[in-house]
């Protein structure tokens, strides 16, 4: 099963979501989950920074409240933001009146109309939800850069073999994706520069 691309069971089941952008455009749509954090954050907005890149970050409502100045580095450096939850709770094991607070309490430090689901999963009910308040982004990549059985070359490897235009690729800003991504992240900023893709956000 490929895990890097998501089933098409998975956009038939949310089919206004954004899973991946215009294919006609020789362009690439990096996020970040899971932030702010100290430990990470610093480095991909670093990173960014070096390479002209501006990306979307989908943050943690309660990452948010006890870092607000890396919150507001993002912002004021051009990148967009979006809601990954206030505890990046799982759909599934949370009614939807639970699950909509949780969105909503995020928000409320947040201020985005972008949403991304922990897990890319939610019940029927609570995407029909979001789908009315947020434009739900999920993603034609995920890097896998949480897993530990995954390298740095790895993660380079899969940006190579499954971007495509119009692709949304997912990094995690997260303690466990870090320290591959110090090297992974501008290795495969580097490549798809080389391959002629342009960097966009979500409008």
């Amino acid at each position: 099963m490929i895990i890097e691309q998501p089933a098409v069971y998975l956009r038939w089941l949310y089919p206004k979501a954004y899973w991946r952008m215009d294919r006609r455009e020789r362009s690439v749509y990096l996020t970040f989950d899971d932030g702010p954090i100290p430990e990470a954050t610093p480095f991909i907005l670093q990173t960014l920074r070096n390479y002209d890149v501006k990306a979307t970050f989908f943050v943690v409502g309660d990452n948010v409240r006890k870092y607000p100045e890396l919150y507001q580095q993002i912002i004021d450096e051009g990148h967009q933001v979006g809601n990954h939850t206030y505890n990046h709770i799982s759909g599934f094991r949370h009614t939807l009146r639970g699950y909509s607070k949780n969105v909503e309490k995020a928000n409320t430090y947040i201020h985005s109309h972008y949403m991304r689901p922990p897990h890319g999963w939610m019940r029927l009910s609570q995407y029909a939800w979001l789908s009315r308040k947020y434009k739900v982004v999920m993603w034609d990549l995920v890097t896998r850069d949480y897993s530990k059985w995954m390298t740095a070359e790895d993660i380079v490897n899969n940006v190579k073999r499954y971007a495509r235009n119009g692709s949304i690729i997912t990094f995690h800003d997260s303690l466990k994706s870090i320290d591959k991504l110090r090297t992974a992240l501008p290795e495969s900023i580097r490549w798809l520069k080389e391959q002629g893709y342009e960097f966009k956000i979500f409008k």
